[in-house]
């Protein structure tokens, strides 16, 4: 028996064992309760093709990311110079990229200065400059800053949709960055896209602001209105007749609170009106900001506001403290269910715009499987005819390898976790070409050995040394290229290369280990004279 025989037939045993193991929750439809414990009981992830579903590219609007910061900016500076009784005039973004502080007078000016450069080291502050009598400070965010604020926009971005879709309940979603501002979602097996698509890519920025009832919002023009004032829209659904009524409504721009102060919120069934709407609860900031602001307006009326569209504008009939509200509207329950997944998930931080929406049906998913395989078995059955009729014997020792093959591979998919796509099931009939390849190279040198006179044991060590730099070198090229193609590949291109990779792998093992230790085994135990190839 040649040296290592036994540690060689060992890891063979072993890997079979694994792979089986890892496969019996795929092969068997339902595991034994005594399974479950702490053996695999994940089956091998179909992907998007293979079941259905679908694939979505969202682009993330970053500039709308840096206006928005610039916002918040604005926001903050408004509070802390009203809390310090520094006069302004205005403060508002007036470009892209800068905020413009516009003050009463040159003391006041040097004053917010020093405290600005202090508060914002990283924003780059403009020399003062004088225009209608006023004073007028500018700070501008540069670029590399403007960069830094897109990049965790996406990166924010794409934790919120993995916590919306996970809210709804998608079984193994990839949610994947692509590029500097794309989100690859993949969602197989879902069976309502429409709604999912909606949920996901709603910016759910939800605010509260007072209404001014002072001015006419019928009549009320953009350009009619305040400059701290905007008109949005409530919408009215009757209940009879099912007709939309849209009522405009001037409200001030500057919300009073914000969604990022709530902890909770959840779906109730209105015991009068048997409707469905959506109880939130705010963290203790929030609380205290809704005691103070419904303390201080009894009588006004207060809109709930989400993506600028007033879901309800109820009249503030007394102060509300305790830190709970609730949003009420004509929702069908489906519509409050996703209404508290997207408040509780948390809002974009930048609207997202859908670029590519690929929409598998199930029944197509089906159909993939079944040619996939066909192809598959076909290709299998026409190599092992192929290989026992040219090399007889030796060939059914390739096929036994091919074999292995496959079991190993379904076996390390299993493993880890790794998702079987239409291009994957391409890439194992590519590995059994491959497989019969590496054997064939193996038997051309054998067969070279033998008609030089040697002995079939001498032949077959010289077949194997002489081929291994070739097919180590084939593979090596090969796993090269599908690596490349995992790092910029998408969906059924990554698929293609998780199989291709772990395929090149084991087929490395099984044609240079396994189909030897076969020939070891015949040709210690039975003493052969002439080899059968």
């Amino acid at each position: 028996m040649s040296k290592g025989f036994g540690w060689r037939v060992s890891l063979i045993v072993l890997f079979l064992l694994l792979s089986f193991l890892y496969m019996v929750p795929t092969l068997v439809g339902t595991l034994p309760s005594w399974w479950k414990g702490w053996l695999p009981a994940d089956k091998i992830h179909l992907g998007l093709d293979l079941q259905g579903g679908s694939h979505l590219v969202m682009e993330v609007d970053t500039v709308k990311a840096v206006e928005g910061s610039l916002d918040l900016i604005a926001t903050d500076l408004e509070d802390t110079l009203t809390a310090q009784n520094l006069r302004y005039k205005r403060i508002a973004r007036v470009a892209p990229d800068k905020v413009q502080l516009t003050l009463y007078d040159k003391g006041t000016a040097d004053t917010v200065q020093a405290q600005v450069k202090k508060k914002y080291p990283e924003m780059e502050l403009l020399p003062p400059f004088d225009e209608g009598g006023f004073v007028n400070i500018q700070l501008r965010m540069n670029e590399k800053v403007a960069k830094d604020r897109q990049d965790k926009a996406v990166a924010q971005a794409l934790e919120t949709i993995r916590n919306r879709i996970d809210q709804f309940g998608v079984s193994e979603p990839v949610i994947a960055r692509e590029g500097l501002s794309n989100i690859v979602v993949q969602l197989p097996g879902i069976k309502d896209p429409k709604r999912a698509i909606e949920l996901i890519g709603k910016t759910a920025r939800l605010e509260f602001k007072l209404v001014d009832e002072n001015i006419n919002a019928a009549a009320a023009t953009p350009g009619t209105v305040p400059e701290d004032e905007e008109i949005l829209v409530e919408k009215r659904v009757d209940q009879t007749t099912g007709a939309v009524s849209e009522i405009p409504l001037v409200v001030k721009r500057k919300a009073m609170i914000t969604g990022d102060l709530l902890t909770d919120a959840q779906v109730r069934i209105d015991s009068q009106f048997n409707q469905p709407y959506v109880a939130i609860e705010f963290n203790s900031t929030g609380a205290r900001l809704f005691d103070q602001v419904t303390a201080a307006n009894v009588g006004k009326r207060f809109a709930i506001v989400l993506d600028n569209t007033v879901y309800s504008a109820p009249v503030i009939r007394e102060r509300i403290s305790g830190g709970s509200a609730q949003i009420s509207g004509s929702f069908t329950e489906k519509e409050a269910a996703d209404l508290a997944i997207v408040l509780r998930a948390g809002s974009l931080p930048a609207p997202v715009k859908i670029i590519q929406n690929v929409t598998v049906g199930p029944s197509l998913g089906q159909d993939s499987i079944n040619k996939g395989l066909m192809a598959g078995m076909v290709g299998v059955l026409l190599v092992v005819i192929f290989m026992a009729i040219y090399y007889k014997m030796s060939g059914l020792v390739a096929n036994m390898g091919m074999v292995l093959n496959i079991i190993f591979l379904m076996g390390a998919l299993a493993a880890l976790g790794a998702t079987l796509t239409l291009p994957g099931i391409a890439a194992i009939v590519l590995l059994v070409g491959m497989s019969v390849d590496s054997n064939v190279l193996i038997f051309e040198r054998i067969r070279e050995e033998l008609r030089l006179g040697k002995t079939p044991s001498a032949s077959i060590d010289a077949g194997y040394d002489k081929a291994f730099l070739t097919i180590m070198d084939s593979h090596v090229t090969t796993l090269i290229t599908a690596a490349v193609l995992f790092q910029f590949g998408t969906g059924p291109v990554k698929g293609f290369a998780v199989s291709l990779s772990l395929g090149i792998i084991i087929n490395l093992f099984t044609s240079l280990v396994a189909t030897k230790v076969v020939f070891d085994f015949v040709l210690t135990r039975f003493r052969v004279r002439k080899l059968s190839l």
